[in-house]
C-alpha cells in the first residue's frame, strides 16, 4: 500500500502562487507515475500535471501548462506542485495521485492510490 498526505492548500488572490506537497510513504518503490487532479464543486475530477519518479518525464493540462510547474524530491518521497498566476477558475480540491504504470497518466480511473486532497480558492 501506498499512503498519500497532502497540504499547502489555502485562500490566495488572483495572480497569486501557491506551492502544494505530496507526501508518500509505504511501497513508493511499486509507484512510477505522480500526478495531480482538481475537482471544482458540480463537476468532475480533472487532470492537472504528473511526473515520472525515474526520468522526470513531465505533463501538464493545457489549462495549467506555463503556469504550473510540477516536480519530486526523490530522496523525501514528495511530490510539489508549485502553482502561479492564479485564477479564479483554478479553485478546486487538489488531490494527490500515484499509480504503478507510465501510460495513461491523464486518466484519474488509472491510479491506484490517492491523498485526502487540500483545498485551494483564488478570489478575484
Amino acid at each position: 500500500q501506498v499512503q498519500l498526505v497532502e497540504s499547502g492548500g489555502g485562500l490566495v488572490q488572483a495572480g497569486g502562487s501557491l506551492r502544494l506537497s505530496c507526501a508518500a510513504s509505504g511501497r513508493t518503490f511499486s509507484t512510477n507515475t505522480m500526478a495531480w487532479f482538481r475537482q471544482a464543486p458540480g463537476k468532475e475530477r480533472e487532470f492537472v500535471a504528473a511526473i515520472h519518479w525515474r526520468g522526470g518525464s513531465t505533463y501538464y493540462a493545457d489549462s495549467v501548462k506555463g503556469r504550473f510547474t510540477i516536480s519530486t524530491d526523490n530522496a523525501n518521497n514528495t511530490v510539489y506542485l508549485q502553482m502561479n498566476s492564479l485564477k479564479p477558475e483554478d479553485t478546486a480540491v487538489y488531490y494527490c495521485a500515484a499509480r504503478n504504470y507510465y501510460t495513461y497518466y491523464d486518466q484519474s480511473v488509472r491510479y491506484n492510490y490517492w491523498g485526502q486532497g487540500t483545498q485551494v480558492t483564488v478570489s478575484s
